[in-house]
């Protein structure tokens, strides 16, 4: 008799599932119907679900919703899933720890080549990326670039914020990277790889603010000539990022902060009051506490969005990082030209680290990208970069340290230390050759020591 035997079928099989029970990548698989028909052992490790609970039920259902967050193929009326696709998502285990997976999904098929389910093969990230972190190794994070503590802090801070729904308000100078953060946080979600839509709350005028974020009906004002989506809408499932969010009227912020209460609104011109699943995050370069007491922002609105306050370092408070920054912008020139950038000097990296960057990350960006522009060599050497790195330079040697102290904070530091210069600059928060140049110009305050 030709072919396998049962026993040798079964005996088969059983020895495929011993094989994939030993693997250090969990796998699950279930049919187009969402029902899990496999789950192997590091799935129950890395999920803390057993085979027991899993097994003939629906993904979503067993485990509390869509194992693979906002980039479940399977969350519509059809399928939508190519031959293979890989991402990092996030996921709650049974006892409600975030975890960080890479997955990779396949679609399976039959005999016949006719798709009946999907595999997903997943490995746990998590301790490794805290290890990484620890090690002083994180360099980047969810396209964010910093070794510099506060930088760990915000990177420690996306990660703990990810895992929950609350409004986010994230708070920096111009160019230090709030978008980026804001996306760092929706991808590092489990509503990653639904919509994150951001919307420029200071860039639109008055009268198109409302329709923007709500959406408009068909001649609901001049030039509204079909039904319109609002971003509100466009981020179903996903994420909402509300940049300068200050700038909104006060009429807006009430219909705002309607949505934050209730997550319900009405196009404009519209009578159907429509619901949104959607996070909202919120961004400013203002103080919004001070424009609260000056009464251009409301301070139950206020309350709604800062939850959970991130505030980012500018790039003057980091300055270690500037040459991880410029190599990153570096190779970002190279792969966007498919042309080698030139290398950069240690005199102009010297340059960029004395220069206070008003602009920050943004800023530093576009000096990159105007030094490369303008080297004529294969090293961008100081004379490469824009003019106000020199001259902000040259004007810093010219103030000298008379604009950093004055007589009386040196006069009182001076008696507070008994005349102890080197503990007088700490008190001051300078080093000791700043004091020393500036009693050489004021003899007048030389304490001697007792």
């Amino acid at each position: 008799m030709s072919g396998l035997s049962l026993n040798n079928i079964v005996g088969n099989v059983k020895n495929l599932e011993r094989v994939l029970d030993n693997l250090k990548d969990g796998i699950i698989a279930h049919d187009f119907q969402r029902r899990i028909f496999y789950f192997n052992s590091e799935a129950e490790r890395i999920t803390g679900f057993s085979r027991e609970e899993v097994i003939g039920k629906d993904c979503h259902q067993a485990m509390g919703g869509p194992f693979c967050g906002g980039h479940c193929s399977f969350c519509g009326e059809s399928p939508v899933l190519g031959e293979s696709s890989s991402y990092r998502t996030h996921i709650l285990t049974k006892t409600g720890e975030p975890r960080t997976l890479e997955m990779t999904v396949t679609m399976m098929t039959d005999d016949e080549e006719k798709p009946f389910g999907v595999l997903a093969v997943f490995r746990d990230l998590t301790d490794l990326m805290e290890l990484r972190r620890r090690a002083g190794e994180l360099v980047s994070f969810s396209n964010i670039i910093g070794r510099d503590a506060r930088m760990q802090d915000v990177f420690e801070q996306i990660r703990d914020v990810a895992d929950y729904d609350f409004p986010v308000h994230i708070f920096g100078e111009t160019g230090t990277g709030k978008e980026l953060v804001a996306a760092a946080i929706h991808n590092e979600s489990r509503r990653g790889g639904a919509p994150f839509v951001p919307i420029n709350c200071g860039a639109l005028p008055e009268n198109l603010i409302e329709s923007e974020l709500f959406g408009h009906v068909k001649g609901a004002f001049s030039g509204a000539v079909r039904d319109k989506k609002g971003r509100f809408e466009l981020a179903e499932g996903g994420s909402v990022f509300l940049d300068e969010v200050a700038e909104l009227s006060i009429e807006m912020q009430v219909k705002l902060l309607r949505f934050l209460q209730e997550s319900t609104f009405e196009k404009v011109g519209g009578e159907k009051t429509l619901s949104s699943n959607v996070r909202v995050i919120s961004a400013t370069n203002k103080d919004l506490k001070r424009e609260v007491k000056a009464g251009r922002f409301r301070e139950d609105l206020y309350y709604r969005l800062n939850v959970i306050p991130i505030s980012l370092p500018a790039l003057r408070e980091r300055k270690t990082d500037i040459p991880l920054l410029v190599d990153h912008f570096l190779d970002k020139c190279t792969q966007r030209h498919g042309k080698k950038s030139p290398d950069i000097s240690k005199e102009a990296i010297s340059r960029m680290m004395g220069y206070n960057w008003p602009g920050n990350v943004r800023e530093l960006e576009n000096a990159v990208q105007f030094s490369i522009v303008r080297c004529k060599g294969k090293t961008i050497v100081p004379s490469d970069l824009p003019m106000e790195l020199g001259v902000e330079r040259e004007e810093a040697i010219k103030r000298g340290p008379s604009r950093k102290l004055d007589s009386a904070s040196v006069r009182e530091a001076l008696l507070k230390t008994g005349g102890n210069k080197a503990k007088a600059a700490r008190v001051l928060g300078v080093g000791r050759a700043t004091l020393y140049r500036f009693l050489d110009d004021h003899p007048e305050l030389a304490v001697e020591s007792p």
